[in-house]
């Protein structure tokens, strides 16, 4: 089974007030989704980080050398759709194909898309 590892933002780490409709009913969002994840038997590990690229990455590789190797990993939207963490976006991705060559990526729209997005690549 390919070990899957989800990034995303942590809900802490997101101004709400810049982002209409978001509010602190994320986290359980995130936790349904992960629920989700786990009764359908999939191997994944969560990663969620915070704004700062450097930390970020840091996280990224310690889960990477603490839980790896992953085959999968599944980058959240709100890392890849603000453009606020383009640069963040890029450099986890750039950290990925570096430390894990030949992981594959898949990216949801919300944290209720995590197990499909998932699901096209496996």
């Amino acid at each position: 089974m390919t070990k899957i590892l989800t990034i995303g933002l942590h809900p802490g780490a997101i101004d709400f007030s810049d982002h209409p409709g978001l509010d602190e009913a994320l986290a359980a969002r995130i936790e349904q989704g992960e629920a989700a994840l786990r009764a359908a038997g999939l191997d994944t590990v969560t990663c969620l980080v915070g704004t700062d690229p450097a930390l970020a990455e840091q996280a990224v590789r310690e889960r990477l050398s603490a839980e790896g190797p992953f085959g999968v990993a599944m980058i959240g939207a709100g890392l890849r759709l603000l453009p606020e963490h383009t640069v963040l976006f890029e450099r986890l991705v750039n950290v990925l194909v570096a430390a894990a060559p030949g992981i594959r990526f898949c990216f949801n729209t919300s944290p209720e898309t995590t197990i499909d997005a998932i699901r096209r690549v496996r």
